[in-house]
């Protein structure tokens, strides 16, 4: 039999660059230790499975966000603890993400441009800087950073462990404390 879940949408916002992924893999895994059912839904493979139609104006952002948040409820709703993983580049996406999803723990990943850059190995930086790509976040397209997230990292100066530590601390003293499922 399991234990009741106190499920909860973590949604981890930044730069691309700023180590979204990396966070969110780990902080599942940490998770995962512990038996709590948790999914992480990264914003690259929730776009191509379910908005591959959707470029990157900003109206075409928004709804790509909306679909995740959509689905992060659907998941939360059956005692599932989520972690987006997305760049949700936006305030007023976010706070209706805010409003949709409950709990929900807004984790902002600061990192400066130049230092993000350097961590991108997918080119995206290098393409954007050289006009391949348009309305890249940061570059020609707006990062708006949250006002008051629940979570605030600094990925350039802090270590993963101590990022994921953060996060987990946040939501133990906020009485988020996620609960396993024995045997599993």
């Amino acid at each position: 039999m399991a234990l009741r879940t106190n499920a909860a949408t973590i949604w981890l916002t930044g730069v691309s660059g700023a180590g979204k992924t990396t966070l969110a893999v780990a902080l599942a895994s940490r998770l995962r230790e512990t038996h709590v059912p948790v999914e992480v839904l990264d914003g690259d493979e929730v776009r191509a499975a379910l908005s591959p139609e959707l470029g990157f104006t900003k109206p075409e952002r928004d709804q790509h966000i909306r679909r995740v948040a959509w689905v992060s409820r659907l998941l939360t709703k059956h005692g599932i603890v989520v972690i987006t993983a997305t760049i949700s580049p936006y305030r007023s996406i976010r706070n209706w993400c805010r409003g949709l999803l409950t709990p929900f723990v807004e984790v902002f990943l600061d990192c400066p441009i130049e230092v993000a850059e350097g961590r991108d190995v997918k080119g995206l930086y290098a393409r954007a800087r050289a006009g391949e790509i348009t309305t890249f976040t940061g570059l020609d397209d707006p990062y708006e950073p949250p006002d008051h997230p629940e979570v605030y990292l600094r990925t350039d100066k802090d270590s993963l462990d101590a990022c994921v530590k953060k996060v987990i601390e946040h939501v133990t003293v906020n009485r988020l404390t996620f609960v396993g499922r024995p045997g599993r």
